[in-house]
């Protein structure tokens, strides 16, 4: 009983303080474009002494061709590597001995890279990007270091994880023209056949200033700030090769497809997923609260109804994959010892069938909204966090103000629209459903 008071506590406190935050401090910025293409937002917070210096590059394993896949999770590794004036090896020290944190992510329609610095240590972290946006290390040797970097990481994180191709395989069978059909790691073939040369070339057309955000966030002054951007990236030319945007419609999906996957598993998984519209669209926003609905947190539907009560599952989940295109509506569980896959499927079809059949109640609604807007907190609540809003925001909606209004997109869903969507999107011909089986049932 006292976590529950405690929790609900937390979210009544939380949903204040965003309350205020968003009445009386707005996330103010500034941004610019340099004459090479380079777009510069600048988030002043003199609070704490930290800036998060970061740079989002528009490419992800969207942007690769069929038979190269995972060229831009490959580069996330290899940015590491050095460049001209780093020696190999020493990114990672320099950053480290300054007090940073670092790292990066790549997903199917950005990569983004990010340094957490003292506040003065701005100038080396914009040198340290500045040099491999210019002068990155493309070599045989680099290349050679991280094709055996990304075989292990994919053999840990894929091949010999239970359950480890399950994104790939829903990507796969969802899509059948769009390049969403691979995921961003790739495909070992690919990586271990293609050329120096051709790594070169990619990197030539997209990670050029003119396909790049450098978002900058914390305890900075914004003259000084403008001084050094101009110093460290004013230089560096601008990207002469066509930037190549997919432009593939994926076909409508007429009819359910379901297969089995045989993994080394004890407990049989079941998956879901059904293609929905682009970030950003309206149902996008219904779509976003409804997964929150059915599977965030102990009390959320599915929770409550599959893993407490019936005890079907150990657990299930739903995420919004939401993408730059249209993108997919995910369920997942796994069955409890002795439950069939398609018990545990009949028990999510039913939840699923209950939004879709009956109107949500003042008192969940309400809730809802709530955790939306703890969640806004919770993201904006770091200078990394708010970096990466800011960049995402314009990359994808050449908006970044919508850090400030993007939450009244979401409080302008009603019930009737979250009901809607359910009977609109997650229907059985719309859908992709996968049993994963332990191997010694086969």
């Amino acid at each position: 009983m006292k976590s529950k008071v405690t929790k609900v506590l937390f979210i009544f406190i939380a949903v204040l303080c965003f309350s205020a935050v968003n009445a009386q401090n707005k996330i103010d910025f500034v941004e610019y474009d340099l004459p090479n293409g380079l777009h510069v937002i600048l988030h002043k917070d003199n609070s704490t002494p930290i800036v998060a210096v970061t740079i989002s590059y528009h490419v992800g394993s969207k942007n690769e061709e069929p038979q190269r896949t995972g060229f831009t999770h490959f580069f996330e590794h290899l940015m590491f590597e050095g460049s001209e004036n780093i020696a190999r090896g020493e990114f990672d020290k320099i950053a480290m001995n300054a007090g940073a944190q670092l790292n990066a992510n790549t997903s199917f329609d950005r990569t983004f890279y990010y340094l957490l610095l003292p506040s003065n240590q701005l100038e080396l972290g914009l040198w340290m990007e500045s040099e491999r946006m210019l002068h990155l290390r493309i070599d045989s040797i680099g290349v050679e270091t991280q094709r055996s970097v990304i075989k292990e990481e994919r053999k840990q994180s894929y091949d010999n994880r239970p359950y480890g191709s399950l994104m790939e395989k829903i990507f796969s069978n969802a899509y059948t023209e769009h390049s969403y059909r691979w995921t961003p790691i790739g495909s070992a073939e690919s990586i271990n056949s293609a050329t120096l040369e051709e790594f070169m070339e990619f990197h030539s057309i997209y990670y050029v200033p003119n396909n790049a955000t450098l978002s900058i966030a914390g305890d900075i002054d914004y003259d000084q700030a403008k001084v050094l951007v101009e110093k460290y990236f004013s230089g560096i030319p601008k990207g002469k090769k066509e930037i190549k945007r997919p432009t593939i419609v994926e076909p409508a999906m007429t009819a359910e497809k379901r297969d089995t996957i045989y993994d080394n598993i004890q407990l049989p998984l079941v998956a879901q997923a059904y293609h929905i519209p682009a970030m950003g669209t309206p149902d996008h926003y219904a779509l976003s609260m409804l997964t929150t609905l059915l599977s965030e947190g102990e009390s959320s539907r599915f929770n409550k109804a599959i893993v407490d009560q019936q005890q079907k599952a150990l657990f299930v989940g739903a995420y919004p994959m939401a993408l730059e295109d249209p993108g997919l509506f995910m369920v997942f569980g796994i069955t409890n010892m002795g439950v069939q896959p398609e018990n545990l499927e009949e028990s999510i079809n039913k939840e699923i069938e209950r939004v879709q059949n009956e109107d949500l109640s003042d008192r969940e609604f309400e809730k809802l909204r709530n955790q939306i807007e703890v969640n806004f907190v919770t993201r904006n609540s770091t200078m990394a966090g708010i970096a990466e809003s800011l960049s995402d925001y314009h990359i994808y909606y050449k908006d970044a103000n919508l850090i400030n209004t993007e939450l009244q997109r979401f409080m302008n869903v009603t019930k009737d629209d979250i009901k809607r969507v359910a009977n609109q999107y997650l229907t059985k011909s719309n859908r992709v459903v996968l049993y994963y089986l332990p191997k010694q049932s086969m």
